[in-house]
Formats: structure tokens, C-alpha cells, sequence
């Protein structure tokens, strides 16, 4: 009996043996080779750049006086906005991944990419609320919710000196990068994309140009008088720029978009400094308003737009009257249309001119001016012969040179560029956004902000209350003046 009791245990041993060694087999055949369980940077690239540079946006349009929404009261049209999210910080831990990736990979070539893309997020983040959590914002397994607030200063300072690192990083020999949707892996062309963003911010800080820790002017001089340093953009070739395809995903965002075919329509304002400047890309924006259907396309006179600030009965009854353009067709049914630029070469001419008219950089103000305007009417297509003429027709004035700079990057920002010119209208006061009408809510006047979330309100309330009472002494609201918009 007891020779039978061990046969029966020898063998549920066996059977267990098996049973166990086939359990592990059969995990092993579980793990899909073709679906990685840690990301790789390449594929964590190509993400962030979708995310990052897609910068065509519908309620920058509005808030900028270059379209009207005719369906509602929108607050971004009539500056009744209240709070805006942390969103950018999902982006940010975007970035940290394929930091973690690039390190644990040893591809160092993604690098200097992390660092643009840190600056890219963080100037977002802090452009919207003022000071933000910055040095204890992205710490990992250490992450914190309840971060404490950086000063809007040493953000600046610390992202500049990040940029320079990274144009540092970018030699000769530095490799290429994979999952690059941008430029295809050409390193030089991120490095000049670098030194472009590392502009803008300097040139935000326009009236900081006198504050001895920032060197804003030594700075934006060291750049500029280095080429071989610090390359920049030699043309619309270098744009940062989405391009969009016929693929689900991946198409132009307002394509199929119902209510840009519907309730979007042409802002008055923006229709008519068009108009006044007989500029060809009127033609290439907007259809023709429905009362003029008739008139050649290349006719001015054909088309109109609504009041930004006007009440919502207003602008309806003028639609309604066949007076207002609409967006030209292609936004909404080319799936396709054109790319979308985050950054590109037509405003780092435009900063380079503005440069030089307040005297930080030597050149020629008119020639980088004439640089800016070709390249944004080459993007949009302009003949060649048209934009000949409007070229001859607008050199840079003999007065009010710094306004017509600003124009005219402003109409170069139409449908891309994010809200990087409400960013230069609040810096500069120019154009001028109209709150005339009757419709404009926050007492006519244009916001300078957007409130903290809720959420910091209920999960860090002692530090965002903190940098409330140290920057607007305790009054969150969307007109408070932020360190970046005041004089030194």
C-alpha cells in the first residue's frame, strides 16, 4: 500500500511539473513580439510632434479678430473666458518618456529634442497663466500633486539656458533621429529650429530688454552674430511645421469641420485691413460674401466680414443679408489643405526685423521685413507675379515701421501659429483688437490671462494660492498682469 501511495505522489509530481512548465511555455507565447512593452523614443517622437506642432486652432482665430462664430456667444471671441487647464503638463510626461527612452536606449541624438520640446510646453504653460510649477513639476515616480510655483522669470532664464544646451548638443556627428515626422532625422534643421524658438522668447521679452539677468539683448546679438553656432532658417523649407495626409488621423483638423462651413465666418476687421492693403491673400482665405457672388474673385469689393465685438443678433442679420465671407472652402473639405506652422521662417524675419528696429541687432530691417512677407505669401500660394506687386506696393514705411512689421505678421498668422499672435498683440498693443461692439463681454476690455485650473484650487491649494497672491495679490482673474507684461 505504502509503494502505491509513492507511484500515485511520483506522478501528480510529474503531473504538476508539467502542468507548471507548460503554464510558463504558454506566457512566453503571450508576449506579442510585434507590440513592445516599452516604448521606444522614435515612436514617443513622432507622438510628441503631433501633439506639439498642430497649431491651427479656431478660438486663436477668434480671440484675434480673424474670424467670427455666429451660433452662440463664444467666450473666446468676446473675451469671456475664465479658466484654462494643465493639459500641457500630460504632454510634458510625453516628453519625459522619451527622455527615459533615449537614456535607457543610449541614443542621445533625442536629447536636444527633449529640451526643445520642455521649452515648447513650459513658454505654453506660462504665456496662459504666469508663474506655473516648473522644477518640481516633472519628477517622475517622485511626481508630486501639490508642486510648488516657479517665478515666471527664473522659468525664462532657465528655459533659455536649456535652448543654448541644446544647439550646443547638435554637431556634425550627432545622429540622426528616427520617428522624425518633422525633417526626417535632419539634425541641422532641428538646430535651426532651436535658435528660432530661442528668438521668439527672447523677443517676448521685449520689455524685460533692460533686465541685467536675463541679457535679453546680449543674447538675442549672440545668435544672430554666430550663424555658424547658431544656424537659423533659411526659408519655408525649415518651417516647424505639421503636414497633413488622406489618412484617418493624420487629416487637415478642420476637414469635415460642419460648423466651419456654417457658423465661422470672416472677421470685418481683418477683412479690411486686407482690403486696404489690396493683399492677394484675401483671395486665398475667404470666399466671396453671398450678396457678390457675381464679382470676379481677384474683385476687393466682394468681400466682407462681421464684427468681432458686435452682438450675436448683429453679425447673424449680416450674415443672414449675404454681407459676410466665409473661410475659403479648402479648410473644410481638402483633407489635405496645407500644413500647419508652429514656427516658421516668415516670423523669425519678422523678429529679426523687429530686432532691428529696437536697435538690439545691426542689418536691414526692410530687406528681413521683405523676407517675411515673401515667405508667408509663397506658403499661401501666391503667384508670382502677384506677390512681385504687393511687394513693390509695401516696402517697409518710412513711419510706423515696428506697426507695419507686426501687420503683417500678424496676417501671416492666419489658421496656424497657435495663439502666438493674441501672445504678440498683448505684448505690443498692435493690431488693435476691437471691444467696441455690444456683444463684448469683461468690460470691453482684452484679457491678459486665463485663470488657474479648479483642479490646482483642490489639490494644491497652499502653493497656487501662493503665486495668486504673489502676482496679482490675490485676485485670480483673467486681466491680471503678469511679470512677462510688465516694464523694467
Amino acid at each position: 500500500m505504502l509503494i502505491i501511495m509513492r507511484r500515485i505522489y511520483t506522478v501528480a509530481m510529474l503531473l504538476l511539473l508539467v502542468i507548471i512548465t507548460g503554464c510558463s511555455k504558454f506566457e512566453k507565447f503571450q508576449e506579442d513580439p510585434n507590440k513592445p512593452t516599452q516604448s521606444t523614443p522614435d515612436l514617443l517622437l513622432n507622438t510628441v510632434i503631433q501633439q506639439a506642432f498642430q497649431s491651427t486652432s479656431l478660438s486663436a482665430a477668434l480671440a484675434t479678430r480673424q474670424m467670427v462664430f455666429i451660433n452662440s456667444v463664444s467666450n473666446e471671441q468676446y473675451y469671456g473666458w475664465t479658466r484654462a487647464g494643465f493639459d500641457g503638463y500630460n504632454n510634458l510626461h510625453q516628453v519625459v518618456k522619451m527622455e527615459e527612452a533615449a537614456v535607457r536606449m543610449n541614443k542621445p541624438e533625442y536629447l536636444p529634442l527633449v529640451k526643445f520640446f520642455k521649452a515648447w510646453y513650459f513658454m505654453k504653460l506660462t504665456n496662459t497663466f504666469g508663474d506655473i510649477p516648473y522644477s518640481q513639476a516633472l519628477r517622475g515616480e517622485q511626481d508630486t500633486i501639490s508642486p510648488a510655483y516657479d517665478k515666471q522669470q527664473d522659468i525664462y532664464l532657465s528655459v533659455l539656458n536649456d535652448l543654448k544646451e541644446a544647439n550646443t548638443l547638435i554637431t556634425g556627428s550627432t545622429a540622426s533621429v528616427e520617428g522624425d515626422i518633422l525633417f526626417g532625422g535632419k539634425m541641422e534643421q532641428w538646430k535651426q529650429l532651436i535658435n528660432a524658438l530661442s528668438l521668439r522668447i527672447l523677443m517676448s521679452l521685449s520689455l524685460k530688454e533692460n533686465n541685467a539677468t536675463l541679457n535679453v539683448k546680449g543674447r538675442f546679438s549672440e545668435i544672430v552674430n554666430a550663424p555658424a553656432t547658431y544656424p537659423l532658417m533659411t526659408g519655408n523649407a525649415d518651417n516647424g511645421q505639421l503636414v497633413f495626409y488622406d489618412i484617418q488621423g493624420s487629416r487637415y483638423p478642420t476637414y469635415s469641420n460642419n460648423d466651419l462651413q456654417t457658423a465661422y465666418y470672416m472677421e470685418e476687421s481683418f477683412v479690411e485691413l486686407l482690403k486696404g492693403l489690396q493683399d492677394p491673400r484675401l483671395f486665398v482665405f475667404a470666399e466671396k460674401a453671398p450678396q457678390y457672388s457675381t464679382k470676379p474673385d481677384n474683385d476687393l469689393s466682394a468681400y466682407g466680414g462681421a464684427k468681432g465685438s458686435a452682438a450675436l443678433s448683429e453679425n447673424s442679420s449680416k450674415v443672414l443679408a449675404g454681407q459676410v465671407s466665409k473661410i475659403k472652402s479648402r479648410y473644410f473639405n481638402d483633407p489635405v489643405n496645407e500644413p500647419s506652422i508652429a514656427l516658421g521662417y516668415a516670423e523669425q524675419e519678422f523678429i529679426l526685423a523687429e530686432a532691428v528696429l529696437r536697435g538690439w541687432i545691426s542689418g536691414d530691417a526692410a530687406e528681413h521685413y521683405r523676407k517675411g512677407i515673401d515667405a508667408s505669401l509663397s506658403f499661401y500660394k501666391i503667384a508670382q507675379v502677384q506677390k512681385a506687386d504687393y511687394l513693390a506696393l509695401h516696402p517697409l514705411p518710412a513711419t510706423g515701421q515696428l506697426e507695419a512689421v507686426l501687420t503683417q505678421k500678424y496676417i501671416a498668422s492666419f489658421m496656424n501659429s497657435d495663439w502666438q499672435s493674441f501672445y504678440e498683440q498683448r505684448r505690443t498693443g498692435m493690431p488693435v483688437f476691437d471691444v467696441s461692439g455690444d456683444g463684448a463681454l469683461n468690460n470691453k476690455k482684452v484679457p491678459k490671462r486665463w485663470m488657474y485650473p479648479v483642479t490646482e484650487l483642490q489639490n494644491n491649494e497652499n502653493n497656487v494660492n501662493a503665486a495668486i497672491n504673489s502676482q496679482f495679490s490675490g485676485d485670480d482673474n483673467i486681466n491680471g498682469v503678469m511679470w512677462l507684461l510688465k516694464a523694467e
